[in-house]
């Protein structure tokens, strides 16, 4: 059933980028339709009956005919290329510019001491670092780090934290310095040694001691450690507070304003300290899963020598219920060490009594469908490789990897994601409501495939549309529909879908379809074969990115669900859209049963997070391990990289 109604249109920025992925559509089809539907797939071949239309009409694919079956003009020219929209990619990281530290302005110039030597000190840093030293020894007479000649406690301090940075997921190669070698000048002798030291030898000593007194060249070395260590702090506040990495340098997919640091506060917080080391170390995320997260690289590096206890499983393995495999005996040794007590007391009897023979077994078949549905698999007792990684999982050092990059991840976060918010974490394919504090549910999503991903950013839910329009976007447009709009401009009329030209209805076939699209709508109206389903979830983005339903049903039984063209399909949409709505569910029953395009705006502030985490803390605390789908953890290790080269070039 086709209605009509009013629109609720995005308002887009330029589409050719951030359009390219913007339709949780997929080419594949669900659940059989009926005879009379029609399915994206019958839209993207030119529509049902197109082939026997083209033959009735002596018609010959991709080409343009005349009024009577003769080629036209433009058809017998040369064929024109198909435009593409191309998607968003991934960059060579690029750190934070650095500038040489403008030190003539110390007020320490004009001291008569050592601190002197300040100002003939050599620092590069990025501009918001070198601001900050700039402003605070402008001001600062006396050393922060040195005293007497030598790193003082609170320099020692310091640098005793940067040793233990990589407990909160940083590089300690990114803060280290070499510390200045005392002279021996610097050495006093005990009185009650020097009392011992006969009449020569004390002449001598005198004499060694007059010839090493202080130098210049020491205070410059001294100075040179103060401005680089402050400069090493000011880094290292900042990389706890906001991470290492800019993550929109790191590609197109990720879109997040970087925090602001108060750098001017951190010098004088540990001037006026008295522990610079406590004052720092406090700078790191306090929230309950910043912490699961390093709770749990703190344990696994404690167990990393203990890694690998021999049980492996091939990749590529399928076994079937009835059938035998020689890998059978390492699949139950698997699931007793990654199982849960609760299914291996389930099934004791079962696992006591297997004596490693090869055979699946109709016993051994309800374990292994036990483990799966555990593990948030298909619980069909078919082991391919989904189960596989699950009953093997990742390495310690894979494990560790994961924690470091969620870690930095999570600084781009707020710390406090709120009392009330919806949390979408792409590789583990899944949604959680949170309100009052707690995860209320969860469901599973199917997020955009590899070549048409989801971007990594946070917004506001604002508008819930019920029996909504699905506006095409141009990169399927483009992309997908063109071709066959050029062999059969009629098509989208026979489909029902509607099209537009500078805002003005017309038919399909009045289109030129060679000629520019950006001033060309396509919508389909709402009906069961909408391709966003029953309602969608907008919290409008540059993206044009958001959570809607889809009559595409099977695909949330698939275990590797990146399948859609961007947007979060969800598998309990009238739940979502109850729960940011403040409703019940029959509620929202009865709108959708309207049969009306109408939208209801979230009154409430609800966050949304369309996050990318390989570790994340479940409900429990406990940390859960997804795959790369996209590889952004390899991009984020090869910024860190970068980060490190670069930072290491000025220590």
């Amino acid at each position: 059933m086709q209605v009509t109604g009013t629109t609720l249109q995005h308002k887009h920025k330029k589409t050719s980028i951030a359009l390219a992925f913007v339709s949780g559509v997929s080419i594949f089809t669900g659940a059989a339709a009926p005879a009379h539907a029609i399915t994206l797939m019958d839209l993207l071949r030119g529509g049902p009956g197109a082939d026997r239309a083209r033959q009735a009409d002596n018609r010959l694919p991709g080409v343009d005919t005349g009024r009577r079956g003769m080629p036209s003009e433009r058809a017998l020219a040369d064929p024109e290329p198909l435009p593409k929209v191309s998607g968003p990619r991934y960059y060579t990281y690029k750190p934070d510019a650095e500038r040489l530290v403008k030190t003539a302005g110390f007020a320490a110039a004009a001291a008569t001491d050592g601190a002197r030597f300040l100002a003939a000190a050599k620092i590069s840093a990025p501009a918001e670092i070198a601001a900050a030293l700039e402003a605070f020894y402008g001001k600062t007479v006396a050393p922060l780090w040195i005293s007497e000649g030598d790193v003082n406690e609170k320099g020692k301090g310091v640098l005793a934290l940067f040793e233990r940075a990589g407990e909160y997921g940083l590089d300690p190669a990114d803060y280290l310095l070499p510390v200045p070698s005392l002279t021996t000048a610097s050495v006093a002798l005990p009185a009650d040694t020097a009392a011992e030291v006969d009449a020569d030898a004390q002449v001598d000593l005198a004499a060694t001691t007059v010839s090493a007194s202080p130098a210049d060249s020491h205070d410059r070395e001294l100075m040179q450690f103060e401005l680089a260590l402050s400069e090493k702090v000011l880094t290292f506040a900042q990389d706890m507070l906001r991470g290492r990495i800019d993550p929109n340098r790191v590609s197109g997919y990720h879109d997040f304003k970087r925090k602001d640091v108060k750098l001017s506060l951190v010098l004088p917080f540990a001037k006026n300290g008295a522990d610079a080391a406590a004052y720092l170390e406090g700078l790191a995320p306090q929230s309950a899963h910043f912490q699961a997260l390093k709770a749990e690289l703190a344990k696994l590096r404690a167990e990393a020598e203990g890694d690998g206890l021999g049980i492996s499983l091939p990749g590529d393995l399928l076994l079937k219920p009835g059938r035998s495999s020689p890998d059978m005996a390492n699949v139950i040794a698997a699931i007793e060490r990654a199982g849960s007590e609760e299914l291996k007391t389930k099934h004791a009897a079962t696992l006591a009594a297997y004596q490693q023979t090869p055979e699946y077994t109709p016993e051994l078949v309800e374990v292994v469908k036990s483990f799966q549905a555990e593990a948030g698999l298909k619980p069909d007792g078919v082991i391919g490789a989904a189960t596989v990684r699950k009953m093997v999982g990742h390495t310690s050092q894979d494990k560790i990897a994961k924690l470091v990059v969620a870690m930095e991840q999570a600084r781009w976060l707020p710390d406090d994601l709120g009392g009330r918010y919806v949390f979408i974490n792409q590789p583990a394919f899944m949604v959680y409501y949170h309100d009052h504090g707690a995860e209320q549910f969860s469901m599973r999503v199917v997020v955009g495939s590899k070549s048409n991903q989801t971007y990594f950013f946070q917004d506001e839910i604002e508008t819930v549309e019920f029996n909504p329009y699905w506006g095409v976007p141009q990169s399927i447009i483009i992309n997908e529909m063109l071709p066959h709009l050029r062999r059969d401009p009629s098509y989208l009329d026979r489909l029902g879908y509607e099209v537009s030209v500078n805002g003005r209805a017309v038919s399909s076939s009045s289109v030129n379809w060679y000629g520019s699209t950006q001033n060309i709508a396509v919508r389909q109206p709402p009906s069961s074969d909408n391709a966003l389903g029953d309602l969608k979830i907008l919290f409008p983005n540059s993206h044009a990115i958001y959570m809607h339903d889809t009559p595409s049903k099977s695909f949330f039984q698939r275990d590797m669900r990146a399948l859609s063209h961007g947007c979060v399909r969800l598998a309990e949409p009238r739940k979502m859209a109850a729960a940011v709505l403040g409703t019940t569910v029959e509620d929202v029953n009865a709108r959708i049963a309207a049969g009306k395009n109408v939208a209801a705006r979230v009154t409430a502030k609800i966050p949304v997070y369309v996050s990318y985490f390989t570790a994340w803390p479940n409900k429990d605390g406990k940390v859960e391990y997804f795959d790369d789908i996209y590889g952004r953890d390899a991009a984020m290790m090869k910024a860190f990289d970068a980060t490190t080269k670069v930072r290491a070039a000025h220590s």
